[in-house]
């Protein structure tokens, strides 16, 4: 049987059919949907974590008592969990360990495009490198598989294109795999120096079998076509590279590390030419390169962005001339929803004219103009310390002038250890949390200031005040963001604060709402100033009709959530609720 899986979808099946017991993971594009829909098969206990460090250690100690474990994260993710991966690769395993690693190429979602391979090497782990959705599914099978075998977690790495393009895969019943138990072994678990000094000498041997494995592991293959070109390549890139040139010799390597070398030398000597496609850094480049084997890759393919068919075939060959004609698309750049709750607190950080650090999630959107409301982004929970390094770097005053910005899910992701350092240090930090109730950017999935668990059931709601609180926070409000003046006196009082000042901003998502009647403006009393065009609502545009010397402000009812925000904003009072409308105005 066969069905339509995207990459994503087809991990969570392949983690299933190995009979998985238990993942946890922490939301971000995009691998967001493998936790996802592993919560719709049964047998296996899934959770949304509060971070990927978290993910990663609890699915560690789930494999200490023989349970068979996955977690995923996007790439920057995984520097989150890193500490405790690196670990683990000394300590090895006691059942299947697979962690899923989802590059994003291009920064469709990403602060960075790091390429994660580097982790497999660093840590001395193996990678296996799916090209399509089924391999994807038969990957993290096998991935429990290699795992088991040599006693050590197994990187799963996959790209944009990977988790959400779709193909056919082939579809299998679940393998199930019993938990063995817990046994204490505190030489391969207790990772004290004397313990790791052992486990490092079986990291390095385990890599030697390792690279034996992958001279005959069946997915690193030989495609012969002519010999007059051969094309080394890996995932995604391998599509790409087929189409570019369907009739070169070709060298798919799946299992990345540690390569193949004697596979990669018989290759190299039946070819004329090598060309390496690789979407990211230059790294079978680098290696096969050490090996001694002429190559071109990176000197011709771009190292930035993502590879298409069209960039690959350039890269090598001459760029022909075409009569098409390019059209001009109009730039569109992302914007905060019709009645965003964050719309109203961005208004005022642009209004007071203030320094704000900002951080991952969709507010990051209230740095784009007309907003124009945050400074920096840098990575999760950065928006709390930096603002605590600013204030220390440049002063009392300057923190008259400055706040930090963060969402509710980032806030229980990487917030609160920020938040206990400034406390702690006598900083002079005002804390802006922006609580919508859910993690908005990644899909709605739940954290433990929402209460619900991964499969939806009530667990124990967390809020955000009471951690603050416990962090030893003296100046606290819960603040509704679509009341601008409150907002405004909230972030003057927080500013005016000797201390730590903590303002929760509290709205839900719009979209987990159920639209308010559209607003409307009354064209005889629209002056044309523009003012509602600085809140950045997608709703609101200018029209220029021939019978007026001014432009006219129009809301769109398709568009407009009802929030009020704009008629708070209308100096001329034009903005009318619906009930107040003109009757025959349309």
């Amino acid at each position: 049987m066969k069905s339509l899986l995207s990459g994503n979808e087809a991990v969570a099946r392949g983690a299933w059919e190995a009979g998985c017991n238990v993942a946890a993971t922490y939301p971000g594009t995009p691998s967001t949907e493998i936790l996802e829909n592993l919560i719709k098969y049964p047998g296996i206990y899934t959770e949304w974590a509060v971070n990927e460090k978290v993910a990663l250690e609890v699915v560690a100690g789930a494999c200490f008592a023989g349970a068979r474990v996955i977690t995923a994260m996007k790439h920057v993710g995984l520097n989150v969990a890193a500490d405790p991966m690196f670990t683990m690769a000394y300590s090895g395993v006691t059942a299947g360990f697979v962690i899923v690693t989802a590059d994003d190429p291009g920064m469709w979602s990403s602060q960075n495009e790091q390429d994660n391979r580097h982790y497999g090497r660093h840590a001395k782990i193996p990678i296996l490198e799916p090209s399509d959705s089924n391999e994807a599914k038969l990957f993290t099978k096998l991935g429990f598989e290699i795992s088991e075998k040599f006693d050590t977690p197994v990187l799963l790495r996959l790209t944009t294109r990977i988790c959400h393009s779709t193909c056919l895969v082939e579809l299998g019943k679940r393998k199930t795999h019993k938990v063995k138990g817990y046994k204490k072994d505190i030489k391969k678990r207790l990772v004290l120096p004397a313990h790791a000094r052992l486990r490092h000498i079986i990291v390095e041997k385990r890599l030697i079998n390792l690279a034996r494995f992958s001279e005959t592991f069946p997915f690193n293959k030989i495609e012969w076509g002519k010999k007059t070109l051969g094309v080394i390549t890996s995932g995604i890139s391998y599509q790409y590279a087929k189409e570019a040139f369907p009739n070169a010799s070709f060298l798919k390597l799946s299992f990345t590390y540690p390569i193949p070398e004697k596979l990669i030398k018989r290759f190299a000597h039946q070819v004329k030419k090598i060309i390496v496609v690789e979407e990211g850094d230059p790294i079978l480049e680098t290696e096969i390169k050490a090996m001694g084997i002429k190559v071109t890759g990176k000197a011709k393919i771009p190292v930035c962005g993502e590879l298409t068919q069209k960039i690959v075939r350039e890269s090598f060959v001459r760029k022909i001339s075409t009569k098409i004609k390019a059209y001009k698309v109009p730039a569109r750049p992302p914007v905060l929803c019709p009645g965003c709750p964050h719309r109203g607190v961005f208004y005022i950080i642009n209004k007071l004219k203030l320094t704000a650090t900002g951080d991952i999630g969709c507010y990051t959107l209230g740095a784009l103009p007309p907003l124009n409301a945050i400074d920096t982004c840098v990575c999760m929970g950065a928006s709390v310390t930096n603002a605590h390094g600013l204030e220390k770097a440049l002063g009392k005053d300057f923190s008259k002038k400055l706040v930090a910005v963060i969402g509710d899910s980032t806030f229980f992701h990487s917030g609160i250890t920020g938040l206990s350092n400034a406390v702690y240090n006598k900083g002079n930090l005002n804390l802006l949390i922006l609580d919508n109730y859910t993690t908005a950017m990644t899909g709605h999935q739940p954290h433990p200031g929402t209460g619900k668990l991964a499969r939806g059931e009530q667990g124990k709601r967390i809020p955000p005040e009471d951690v603050v609180k416990g962090c030893g926070v003296e100046f606290l409000k819960i603040v509704d963001p679509n009341d601008l003046k409150a907002t405004e006196h909230a972030i003057k009082q927080a500013l005016e604060f000797d201390g730590v000042a903590v303002l929760i901003f509290r709205r839900p998502c719009a979209l987990l709402l159920k639209p308010n009647p559209a607003y409307f403006i009354d064209p005889d009393l629209c002056k044309g100033c523009r003012l509602c065009l600085r809140i950045g609502c997608p709703a609101i545009s200018l029209q220029f009709p021939e019978d007026r010397e001014k432009p006219l402000a129009v809301i769109d009812p398709t568009l407009c959530f009802g929030c009020g925000l704009c008629a708070q904003v209308c100096t001329c009072g034009a903005i009318l609720a619906p009930e107040k409308a003109k009757k025959g105005k349309k």
